[in-house]
């Protein structure tokens, strides 16, 4: 077996190579556009799920553990879903490096396809259950969109820069998570609704959409000539457990599990935590425009990360970072209105301060950022009322740079293991199928969804630890270990 090994020399302290050339290429710019779509179109409809578990709730009769099942049934299928690609890897080689990126993201988006259509009969029949089926089965198409496309965008440049890249591309998911709670709150709440398609019935629609768009974007792919990156794809690479050898891979994984997990914790929970009488008494309607704040906070925080974590000219990079807030501002005034506006200003001005403070290290402001969430939440639990609203609203700001900095950093110096390293990474996301019934569990028990927020605290705090010093952890033998397990190239 062969495999050409064209990623960083462990020797190199830039961790980049004439084999990665750099984003602004136009044989790389091309396809990073195209990569961006893909990113938008999983965000917006990973969204939707914040707007089924209330509506599936009230249309079931659940408790908040069986409505956060809308969570563990989509984010499990992640995690088994990357397990079996896992160990098909160990078995027979990466599954990337045979069938290519391209053909990875059809099959993702086709998956995808046939889960977002079962919505139609579940809907029909009036089964929770069958629900569930359905979004395990979009889950497990987006597992497969996660190991291809988040790697990939990682190696269309040096790999010093791919936290920057990694970052651009999740802000057009966070624009997707941005918009996606207003369409679908409009959608769900209120038109289908005016026309009498209520509870479980006003989904209907929405989810054959997604499966007729899942089906357009896969046959656009098959059309479209994406770069092979050499080493990459067309080589079959030894089996094993390669990637399990790296310990920054495996803390990287951990802290995915816990970023994940709080992200989707806080976000599934914002619904129902503003309509409590002791936080803002909100209906759903104008709770789910709070939701799109939430993952608008992601979106500014994603750009500004793409800007401060760049090789740009410091001039630069400082005129962006002060724009690119001020513009979210802006936006945020026109959309929701100056009373919104001016309780968000503060996070937007603490945020550039993080950035600066980091300097530009992707470990330091994941530090900085995953350690604001946590005080942020630690401020929502002691205070409640209008404070813990919008402390749990601008979490989604300090959220943005977590999972993409996590990711870039654990596949880091892993050699030909990168994509069966970014499967144990998008394993990980299980965190986001068990944290939010956890947190469920806890919110019956206490009567209250307030005291709950004690568990995207502490899976916060270890992210924090992750960006301090658990990436750095075993990275001397990594830079070894992927020199030995890479192959000569052969002729």
């Amino acid at each position: 077996m062969v495999a050409i090994n064209t990623t960083a020399s462990p020797s190199s302290p830039s961790g980049s190579t004439s084999a990665s050339p750099p984003l602004d290429t136009p044989s790389r710019r091309g396809p990073f556009a195209l990569m961006t779509t893909l990113f938008f179109l999983w965000g917006f409809m990973t969204v939707f799920n914040d707007i089924l578990i209330p509506r599936f709730k009230d249309a079931f009769t659940l408790s908040y553990f069986q409505a956060m099942l809308v969570q563990f049934a989509f984010f499990g299928a992640y995690f088994l879903g990357s397990l079996a690609y896992f160990i098909i890897s160990v078995k027979s080689g990466d599954p990337i490096a045979r069938i290519g990126y391209k053909n990875g993201i059809i099959l993702g988006l086709l998956i995808s396809a046939a889960g977002s259509g079962l919505f139609w009969p579940a809907a029909v029949i009036e089964s929770y259950w069958l629900f569930l089926v359905a979004l395990f089965m979009v889950g497990l198409g987006f597992a497969m969109l996660q190991i291809a496309a988040n790697p990939y965008v990682t190696i269309l440049g040096p790999e010093r820069t791919a936290s920057s890249r990694l970052n651009l591309a999740q802000g057009f998911n966070s624009f997707g998570t941005t918009v996606g709670p207003l369409v679908g709150g409009w959608l769900i709440f209120e038109y289908f609704s005016r026309t009498g398609a209520h509870g479980a019935e006003s989904v209907k629609v929405p989810y054959l959409v997604f499966c007729l768009v899942f089906v357009l974007a896969a046959v656009a792919f098959g059309f479209v000539k994406l770069p092979e990156i050499a080493g990459q794809t067309g080589e079959k690479i030894e089996g094993g457990v390669g990637a399990w050898r790296f310990l920054h891979v495996k803390l990287g994984a951990l802290a995915i599990f816990f970023y994940v997990g709080g992200e989707v914790a806080i976000g599934s929970s914002i619904i129902s935590f503003l309509g409590q009488p002791d936080i803002a008494s909100l209906g759903k309607m104008e709770a789910s425009h709070y939701v799109s704040v939430f993952w608008g906070g992601m979106l500014i925080g994603r750009f500004m990360g793409a800007a401060g974590l760049s090789l740009m000219s410091p001039g630069k990079k400082r005129l962006i970072l002060a724009a690119i807030p001020l513009a979210g501002f802006a936006v945020l005034w026109g959309v929701r209105g100056w009373d919104v506006a001016r309780m968000y200003w503060p996070f937007l001005l603490l945020a550039w301060v993080l950035f600066q403070v980091g300097r530009g290290q992707a470990g330091r402001s994941l530090m900085l950022f995953a350690a604001t969430v946590s005080a942020l939440l630690a401020i929502a639990i002691a205070v409640g009322g209008t404070v813990a609203m919008w402390c749990v609203v601008g979490a989604g700001l300090f959220s943005s740079i977590g999972f993409t900095n996590i990711f870039s950093l654990a596949i880091e110096g892993v050699g030909i293991y990168k994509s069966q390293a970014a499967s144990l990474l998008v394993m990980a996301i299980l965190g986001g199928a068990l944290l939010p019934p956890v947190q469920g569990y806890i919110a019956d028990a206490e009567h209250s969804l307030r005291p709950s927020f004690i568990l995207p605290l502490l899976a916060y705090a270890y992210v924090a630890f992750y960006g301090w010093k658990g990436y750095r952890m075993g990275r001397a033998d990594a830079s070894l270990a992927s020199a030995e397990a890479a192959p000569a190239t052969s002729a």
